[in-house]
């Protein structure tokens, strides 16, 4: 099949969840298929860099990020009817594009990657509904339940008046996005979700709509249990507790916050030793305030998580807001790595089990308890790291995961016929 991509960024590198679920998205279709791209970037040399993706494209078009101000992001919060993530990235030079892609080329599937990409193929699409037969499959691959994490960071921030206001803002969002994600589902011929859960929501918003898990996943022979650090310059103590992701990212932020004010004490009052290490792009100011403490790191943008995932003693994902499923987690677990999670931060992932592949609290307490239970138990985080390894291999691997993604595209194309006649 011709397949055009539609991405909010490009693809590579693959440092942080979209673009990681897009690039292994493309890499591995790109064996049978014809891939195109048409992606938004962050500069001029994004423009003309050449990165893998390269090869594994036919075309690759690209279009810079435009400006959006504060004051049209606050007007638009009250004024428009559509959600922040519809207004994120407004560019008529992306829509021109995306037209000539359609006029120019005999596509058999456009991937719309996120809800953010869905306005400019709306208005492409609202056009030519009445000619079913010239248009391609179009499929939305949602990334998260969007109004879902809207909704549960607004009760989580409403518990607290310093959050007020964020949680006003959540507040709106949540119903713009239930109203604009539900219209999406239904004029899109296929529906992706990452979860079973992401999927019941979808279907709460739509009762009837049919959608296809096709979950995150991760690249075992990248991340692997065999990566070490030995003999290197880098070095992290005995007691290493370990997150990552991108740190302006909101339930980023907030497990950090909560794990420093809430869980770490406690860990530290039988630990003393313990060192947290923040690892990712574009630390929050909220968090760059934890720097002065000594037992605390904050990384900042790496080239490479590897080794900070492999010199972790525990693996912590203090997840309390946010939806889908975390490709931190695979990919802790694909390097064997012992992991304490709350119960929100694995959601997602069918078959996994607390004590047997990693373990799940959601208390203070709870939390601090089983790491520490971990730190004090060599044998046992070796146990639960070959079980995790285990897991990914099994379930998780791309290889494993593109192909339901293939079988939608060609269900898709069996009904078109049907949509011709009608």
């Amino acid at each position: 099949m011709r397949i055009l991509f539609l991405t909010p960024q490009l693809p590579y590198p693959p440092h942080q969840g979209t673009a990681l679920r897009n690039y292994n998205l493309i890499a591995n279709l790109a064996v049978h298929h014809e891939i195109h791209l048409l992606s938004f970037v962050c500069s001029q040399d994004d423009m003309v860099r050449k990165t893998p993706l390269h090869r594994h494209c036919e075309r690759i078009e690209t279009v810079l990020i435009p400006n959006r101000s504060p004051w049209k992001r606050f007007f638009s919060l009250f004024l428009s009817p559509l959600p922040d993530m519809a207004l994120r990235l407004p560019s008529a030079e992306f829509v021109a594009k995306l037209r000539t892609c359609l006029e120019r080329e005999r596509f058999d599937v456009v991937q719309i990657e996120g809800i953010e990409m869905a306005q400019a193929w709306l208005g492409w699409k609202l056009d030519h509904e009445r000619q079913t037969s010239k248009y391609p499959i179009s499929i939305f691959d949602d990334h998260n339940a969007e109004y879902v994490l809207q909704k549960r960071a607004f009760e989580t921030d409403i518990r607290h008046p310093t959050r007020w206001v964020a949680a006003f803002y959540s507040l709106i969002q949540w119903k713009k996005l239930s109203r604009y994600e539900s219209m999406i589902c239904r004029l899109a011929d296929g529906v992706v979700a990452v979860s079973e859960t992401d999927r019941r929501a979808l279907q709460h918003l739509v009762p009837g709509l049919e959608v296809t898990v096709v979950p995150n996943g991760v690249d075992t022979e990248f991340y692997t249990d065999r990566f070490s650090i030995t003999g290197s310059h880098f070095v992290m103590g005995p007691h290493s507790l370990v997150f990552t992701g991108k740190m302006d990212f909101r339930p980023n932020v907030d497990a950090v916050l909560w794990f420093y004010r809430e869980v770490l004490p406690l860990v530290r009052r039988e630990a003393p030793d313990v060192h947290f290490y923040i690892v990712g792009q574009s630390p929050h100011r909220r968090l760059l305030r934890l720097s002065g403490d000594p037992a605390v790191t904050i990384t900042g943008y790496v080239d490479d998580v590897r080794p900070y995932i492999a010199g972790a003693s525990v693996y912590v994902v203090p997840l309390r807001i946010g939806g889908g499923t975390r490709l931190k987690v695979l990919e802790a677990m694909a390097m064997g790595k012992a992991i304490v999670s709350t119960s929100l931060g694995c959601e997602g992932f069918e078959g996994l089990v607390s004590g047997r592949q990693l373990l799940i609290a959601d208390t203070p307490q709870g939390f601090a308890r089983r790491v520490l239970e971990l730190l004090d138990d060599a044998p046992r985080r070796e146990r639960l790291g070959r079980a995790a390894r285990r897991f990914v291999e099994e379930r998780y691997d791309w290889r494993i995961i593109v192909p339901r993604l293939e079988q939608l595209y060609e269900l898709q194309a069996g009904l078109r016929p049907s949509k011709r006649e009608r």
